[in-house]
């Protein structure tokens, strides 16, 4: 897996993590989601240049253009709920791929800290031989993200994999190395030291899917 931290080089990126994080800033929840989908834009365009290029005549009212565009087939992939500011960000970039949706949360069995991941639904089109981008806004574990991929690949093999990421945690970011294929690439915006003992993110920015849409029961 080859990672790229975009945001270890000073942008206007900082300023999207800054407030994303901020407690205060965070309580408005428009805010919070128009920030993720920015970060999702920034994160897009750096991996847009790891893709497929060719040239395509282009006609102007004057003449012929050459034009490098993509050649890659590509489905975004957003993990529900929290993905899909995510998943909106890059979509305003990426506005003519194919789309898809899985469900996973964490499932307290036990009602005390320790959680599976569980998997309930999944929307795709063929993702055999496609690049697949894969967006999740926090990687805490890794578990999320491993055992969506484990339900994913059972429907076809992508030719090569993009990971896109708001904030990851360094523990999770080593457990998905081997998890993923080699031609696996992982893009994210910030990364932390470590995970509390409830398996969240720390300092991170609390629960992304209860502050974009509102807390869950």
């Amino acid at each position: 897996m080859q990672i790229h931290y975009v945001g270890e080089n000073n942008s206007i990126l900082n300023k999207f993590i800054a407030e994303i994080r901020d407690q205060k800033i965070q309580k408005d929840s428009l805010r919070f989601r128009r920030n993720i989908e920015r970060i999702g834009e920034v994160l897009g365009y750096e991996l847009s240049k790891k893709l497929s290029y060719k040239l395509v005549d282009i006609q102007t009212p004057l003449g012929v253009s050459k034009e490098s565009l993509m050649s890659n087939s590509i489905v975004l992939c957003s993990i529900l709920r929290a993905g899909l500011p995510l998943h909106q960000g890059l979509l305003n970039y990426f506005d003519d791929v194919e789309n898809a949706f899985i469900s996973a949360y964490r499932h307290h069995p036990n009602n005390d800290d320790a959680f599976e991941i569980v998997v309930e639904y999944f929307a795709s089109p063929e993702i055999q031989d496609k690049t697949l981008v894969l967006a999740d806004p926090m990687l805490a574990t890794g578990q999320s993200l491993t055992t969506v991929f484990e339900a994913i690949k059972k429907t076809g093999t992508p030719k090569e994999i993009h990971i896109i990421a708001v904030i990851g945690a360094k523990s999770g970011i080593e457990f998905i190395k081997n998890k993923f294929p080699k031609n696996t690439h992982l893009w994210i915006a910030a990364i932390d030291d470590e995970l509390n003992e409830k398996g969240y993110i720390v300092p991170g920015l609390g629960d992304a899917g209860d502050l974009a849409f509102g807390e869950k029961l």
